[in-house]
């Protein structure tokens, strides 16, 4: 059984735990309806729109 020579050092773990944490960004498409980019299978939050229905009615800012 494999046993490690000295201690990992606490830099060494965690540069090496930092590598799979990096945070990718949402992908963006197009809104058929107004153009607006959203997120995919999300409803459009400018004009309600999911898929080429309205799912919801956006509230207006006044």
């Amino acid at each position: 059984m494999a046993v490690p020579r000295s201690k990992t050092s606490k830099a060494v773990t965690k540069r090496r735990q930092t590598i799979n944490m990096k945070l990718t960004a949402p992908q963006l498409v197009e809104c058929n309806n107004c153009g607006n980019l959203v997120q995919s299978h999300h409803v459009c939050p400018k004009c309600g729109f999911y898929r080429g229905r309205q799912v919801i009615t956006p509230e207006t800012k006044g």
